[in-house]
């Protein structure tokens, strides 16, 4: 009966830590990281501390591949070499 009820209140906290993460404005990743982390912490009997630290890895693996995809959308721009004595004109042909 003890271990059922500390399922059942482990499992409602973190339902609760996840709906709150997931009003705040920028939860990316950390609904599946706290799902992940809950689950791998209660094998471990640490199940909200699972939940809170998937939550942070979660959210820092999402950010980071919203960068990197950010940075693949922009366009490159080819970086040209400038050469270190400016072009000379030409010199122009006396004609008579």
């Amino acid at each position: 009966m003890k271990n059922s009820t500390r399922t059942i209140s482990g499992t409602a906290a973190l339902v609760m830590a996840v709906t709150i993460a997931a009003t705040t404005a920028d939860a990316k990743g950390c609904i599946k990281g706290a799902i992940v982390g809950g689950a791998a912490g209660h094998l471990a009997h640490h199940t909200l501390l699972g939940a809170a630290a998937g939550c942070v890895i979660g959210h820092h693996e999402a950010a980071k591949r919203a960068k990197e995809e950010q940075e693949q959308q922009q366009p490159q721009e080819p970086q040209q070499s400038q050469p270190a004595i400016p072009a000379q004109a030409p010199a122009s042909s006396k004609q008579p």
